[in-house]
């Protein structure tokens, strides 16, 4: 347990040296940032044309003449 409390106590140090200098390593963001939005937005408009285009789902987007009224019952006479 000592050592694992001692790695994790050099671990937090690191972080915190890293914080209060700077980190050297370079901003994942900064390299990949724009890359991975444009990718994800390219995969998502793919996956959702071949859904709606190639599944064929119904979507029934509309029910403006489809849904049709029921008839009226007569009412019964009781005589």
């Amino acid at each position: 347990m000592f050592r694992f409390a001692k790695a994790a106590v050099n671990i937090s140090g690191q972080a915190v040296r890293q914080v209060r200098h700077g980190s050297t390593a370079p901003d994942f963001h900064a390299k990949y940032g724009n890359g991975l939005i444009v990718g994800g937005a390219v995969f998502c408009t793919a996956v959702w044309a071949f859904v709606l285009t190639q599944t064929g789902i119904t979507w029934n987007l509309s029910p403006i003449g489809k849904v049709m009224p029921k008839e009226w019952r007569e009412a019964e006479s009781e005589e």
